[in-house]
């Protein structure tokens, strides 16, 4: 059977996490026979191989979710040891649940729901059985919020928890005879039936904190900024109308762009919205806000120019602190330039420069840094490619294809995309995309005909009643006159005269 290149990957993927599936339940098994005794050191080394693909965030990382773990394990040892509460009730699935939605990894929410079932397991004593059914909920609690973007979606995340909680607790005490007794209802059934609700309502409390405290970004959070309520994009609408159109439209081809690969195209749509905030400082110095036949920067010297341009970028940073914009967000706005040039200024300084002057490049360079993530670095080509599509006289398919691919070359060999994760073939993935979504934008329209007959008959037909209404007002008012003047003429007899 052959398999296309996405067939594979996806293949290589479940094959994988097979063996990860096996093999973590092997360790399960492992540390229960051996009464837990070698669960930290397994656990330390199982997270440190994973999170070794995380490079410079992954002292980070490991410390955010040994967080984690620690409240869970504080939380389990207080119930256990100051409290009568079934220990049931402890909330374990919150800890995957939450390592899914602020880092959207499932291979890491996967060791999360190991390592906090055999931890809490550990703590408070608990047998294979209560493992196996924390380890199961867990991992139906990560999958249910994978992607989630609605804060009700959490609802039904916790129901699949409980439900699953259930199923396996049945399947676990099926022969032991005591499935019907009170006991086993109020110390094992009910709390587990509970348990999916108050880790999801956990999940949604503390979340908001944990996105602070660790500096990420949820879907929640992307859905909230990308409102255009928001103060600082209708304050864009107003101020700025010609930006904000751009950004719109950088933002579609971020979204499908960073979708197409495979990145976050969620956080690419949110950073294009905000990326160019910085113009509204000075929006008519800018092409997209201007008038036609108005240009600012006629008469200017090109420094000068340079100047406002370059600093849209330090303004665009102050407003976001301003407005408190997470750092995710900010990163957008320095980045999406790079270390780029301001060709136009450039060259029209070497045009102007006199005799034996020198015009240094790196003048007319943006402060930087370069992308550092594939985002930001989606968001840095749809600016470039949109301004310069927008330009052409001719919009057709083979111009803006052309367009696009001189484009995105140009910065590639400006070492623009050096220090970002994007691969020759993701970059030529969003290519293709962006040439898909302009050749939509810009497609022509059929010129139709003017229906001259009918246009010229009730044109006609609108001037013969207007005239009709012109004459009939005409007469009346002639007949009104006339009857004025016989009563002027024809005058009623005084008393006098009588």
């Amino acid at each position: 059977m052959l398999f296309t290149d996405s067939d594979k990957t996806l293949y290589q993927k479940v094959i994988n996490l097979s063996i990860t599936s096996v093999v973590v339940l092997m360790l399960m098994l492992f540390c229960w026979l051996m009464h837990y005794s070698l669960v930290m050191p397994l656990f330390l080394l199982f997270l440190a191989l994973h999170l070794k693909n995380f490079k410079e965030a992954c002292i980070k990382i490991f410390l955010n979710l040994g967080l984690l773990l620690a409240i869970i394990l504080f939380v389990s040892y207080a119930i256990n040891q100051y409290s009568t509460i079934p220990l049931f009730y402890i909330p374990v699935a919150s800890i995957a649940m939450l390592t899914m939605l602020l880092y959207n990894d499932h291979e890491l929410s996967f060791i999360m729901a190991f390592a906090s079932s055999v931890l809490v397991c550990l703590v408070i004593g608990g047998d294979f059985g209560m493992l196996l059914t924390f380890f199961i909920g867990s991992l139906t609690g990560a999958y249910s919020v994978r992607g989630a973007r609605l804060r009700g979606q959490l609802i039904g995340a916790g129901l699949f928890v409980s439900v699953m909680n259930v199923i396996c607790l049945f399947l676990i005490n099926f022969d032991s005879g005591l499935i019907l007794t009170k006991t086993f209802a109020s110390n094992k059934l009910y709390p587990l039936a509970a348990n999916g609700f108050i880790s999801t309502f956990i999940v949604a409390a503390v979340l908001k904190i944990f996105e602070y405290l660790f500096h990420v970004l949820t879907n929640f959070s992307l859905l909230e900024l990308s409102d255009f309520n928001q103060p600082l994009l209708k304050k864009m609408i107003l101020e700025a109308p010609g930006t904000y159109h751009h950004s719109l439209v950088v933002s579609n081809l971020s979204e499908a762009a960073a979708d197409s690969i495979g990145a976050n195209a969620l956080l690419a749509r949110v950073g294009a919205y905000y990326h160019d905030i910085g113009k509204m400082d000075k929006p008519e110095y800018y092409t997209e806000n201007q008038l036609i036949g108005t240009n600012k920067h006629d008469g200017m010297e090109p420094s000068m120019s340079r100047l406002v341009i370059l600093n849209h970028v330090k303004e665009g940073i102050e407003l976001a602190k301003k407005y408190k914009l997470n750092q995710l967000i900010v990163d957008f706005i320095p980045q999406h330039h790079g270390t780029g040039l301001v060709y136009y200024f450039y060259q029209k300084a070497l045009e102007e420069a006199e005799n034996g002057e020198v015009i240094s490049e790196d003048n007319f360079r943006y402060p930087g840094p370069k992308p550092q993530t594939r985002e930001t670095a989606i968001v840095l080509l749809a600016d470039s490619v949109e301004g310069a599509v927008r330009a052409l006289d001719e919009k057709n398919m083979n111009r803006i294809g052309d367009t696009v691919r001189k484009i995105i070359n140009n910065k590639f060999i400006d070492g623009q995309l050096d220090e970002c994760n994007l691969t020759l073939k993701e970059i030529d993935q969003i290519s293709l995309t962006f040439v898909r979504i302009l050749g939509g934008m810009y497609h022509g329209r059929v010129k139709y005909p003017e229906k001259k007959n009918s246009v010229q008959k009730k044109s006609a037909e609108k001037n013969r009643i207007f005239q009709r209404s012109e004459s009939q007002r005409s007469q009346k008012d002639n007949q009104n006159g006339s009857s004025d003047n016989i009563v002027q003429n024809n005058p009623k007899p005084s008393k006098d005269t009588e």
